[in-house]
């Protein structure tokens, strides 16, 4: 295995011209690093050799199914390296993976597999037996492959790689196609496949190459080579999850594959492994922290701890800090910018000063500005107003939803963020609030349209509105308020059962209010800065 006890100095960041699209990259590690290990799960080792056969032969099985340029598969799991196997294969021959969230209900599945044309779909073995129950409600599946345990919902996974090919294929594919379609919760209720390219991937490590001075000396935990052990504990279906294994593979570093967070493993894969870089969220960190023991576990191997998804309480940071005996930076984005724009470098988190509270300044080749979104002007420095991105890491679109696309994204390139904040003399952006109502929660982002609707098919209920509110866990939980129908006493336990048969458990509220009546403006909208006020009542900002 890698070892990072005698690492030599670091290159200034990783940038392969020969990579043009991520299919390249197995190609080209394959030919250079054929023995080097690409990915450890579970006990099994593929290295880059193998795993350049292992793609070419699912983008070979890809292309038998019919799947071809632009096609949609999907993958409904846990982590697994079978996974990049399939998102690289899917890569080679220009086809789209879609990861779909297993931890969603049957009719969430349902929709985001039909919305997105999925012509194949790979499953693991826990979420086979949800498969043979929907599988009559799949419009476009044609093929469905099994990739462990049960398979009586399908082929086998082994079974149908290895018949295979592996010859290379010869598919045109550009850097501007679509590579992954990662679905995010709907403000209107609905998810969107947001279409991500090859190049939103490797973009900002291309303009590191191109651009005199390359990033700044604070940047260097961006730096990455063959030496580096990468560890992936975040979920597929989040762009932390799949972004993260892409950029260790671009990189030739080797990953281990966790198959999903569990604290106690997280320990043992760093120390086993010496792993030397990874991305967590602040509740996942909380967890590893309060982990019996923690404080002599070996963690000497880390270089740099990313985390990201929602802010980190101070106090949190200082003892993060003391355990892990690394570097920390904190980074943010969405999915809709390929993941971070921003960093706040680890030297911001020394010291306690006010930047602690700042989600970082903008990675070089990424604009931010604050905008007043009522007059479409840009704000100075210390005002508060919508945070607006544009970047090379940019998506496409929103699959299918030109006209949502149109509302994130200016006739500039602007992203809209949706989030509020403002950002100081020196470029860091501090988040004070959120435009949209969305929660976030343990680093899951949470709709509340999308909840609501859940919820109003309740007999019970005439009127339901969904907030965040603080959380010492979760940083923020979801909240119902609801007004129940006239002379009727809800249950609340009842209600949230009906809610969770509809939507995945992590969105369902975590409790429930019961008022006479919502509170509304002039115009009939609810006024959920209103309802969220006695909650945050004394904090200096509405996130947590």
């Amino acid at each position: 295995m890698p070892d990072n006890a005698d690492t030599p100095a670091r290159p200034p960041i990783a940038y392969f011209p020969e990579i043009r699209t991520l299919g390249d990259a197995p190609r080209l590690h394959g030919r250079t690093r054929s023995d080097k290990p690409a990915f450890l799960f579970e006990g099994r080792t593929t290295t880059y050799a193998q795993f350049d056969r292992q793609t070419s032969q699912v983008a070979n099985g890809l292309l038998a199914e019919g799947v071809r340029h632009g096609s949609r598969v999907a993958y409904l799991g846990k982590n697994s390296d079978r996974f990049f196997e399939i998102l690289f294969g899917a890569m080679r021959i220009g086809a789209v993976l879609t990861p779909v969230n297993w931890r969603l209900a049957e009719p969430e599945v349902v929709y985001i597999t039909n919305d997105a044309e999925a012509e194949v779909l790979f499953v693991d073995g826990d979420g086979a037996g949800l498969v043979e129950r929907i599988v009559g409600q799949l419009s476009s599946v044609r093929r469905i492959v099994v990739m462990e345990g049960p398979s009586g919902a399908g082929e086998p996974y082994e079974a149908w790689r290895d018949r295979q090919s592996a010859a290379d294929q010869d598919v045109a594919v550009d850097p501007s196609d679509v590579a992954v379609q990662l679905y995010t919760s709907g403000t209107t209720g609905r998810p969107k496949g947001v279409q991500i390219t090859h190049h939103n991937f490797y973009a900002f490590s291309e303009h590191a190459a191109k651009n005199p001075g390359g990033y700044p000396a604070d940047m260097d935990w961006n730096a990455w080579d063959e030496t580096d052990v990468s560890m992936v504990a975040m979920p597929v279906f989040h762009i932390s999850g799949t972004g993260w294994g892409v950029v260790g593979v671009y990189s030739g570093a080797f990953t281990v594959v966790l198959r999903e967070f569990e604290n106690a493993a997280v320990i043992e894969t760093i120390k086993t492994y010496r792993v030397s870089k990874t991305v967590l969220v602040p509740t996942t960190i909380q967890m590893i922290l309060d982990y019996p023991g923690v404080c002599r576990a070996d963690f000497a191997s880390m270089s740099d701890f990313l985390y990201g998804a929602s802010p980190i309480p101070l106090d949190l940071l200082e003892r993060a800090v003391e355990v892990f005996g690394c570097g920390f930076v904190q980074l943010y984005g969405m999915t809709e910018t390929c993941g971070a724009v921003t960093y706040l470098p680890a030297d911001d988190h020394r010291g306690g000063g006010p930047r602690l509270r700042s989600a970082g300044k903008a990675v070089p080749g990424a604009e931010i500005r604050i905008m007043d979104p009522e007059a479409d002007r840009v704000l100075g420095p210390n005002v508060v107003g919508e945070i607006c991105i544009r970047s090379p890491t940019t998506m496409r679109g929103y699959w299918k939803q030109e006209a949502e696309t149109a509302r994130t994204i200016t006739a500039g390139g602007w992203v809209r963020t949706g989030d509020a904040g403002l950002m100081d003399e020196d470029g860091y952006v501090f988040i004070s609030d959120r435009v949209k109502d969305m929660i976030v929660s343990g680093g899951e982002n949470v709709y509340p349209a999308e909840v609501e609707n859940a919820m109003y098919g309740h007999p019970d209920i005439a009127e339901v509105a969904v907030i965040g509110v603080p959380d010492p866990k979760w940083g923020e939980a979801v909240k119902a308020v609801v007004v129940p129908k006239a002379g009727i006493t809800p249950d609340p336990a009842a209600i949230l059962d009906f809610t969770r048969q509809r939507i995945a458990g992590y969105k369902v509220p975590k409790s429930v209010d019961f008022v006479d009546a919502l509170p509304r403006n002039g115009t009939g909208k609810v006024l959920k800065r209103d309802l969220r006020a006695p909650y945050w009542d004394g904090r200096d900002r509405q996130v947590n």
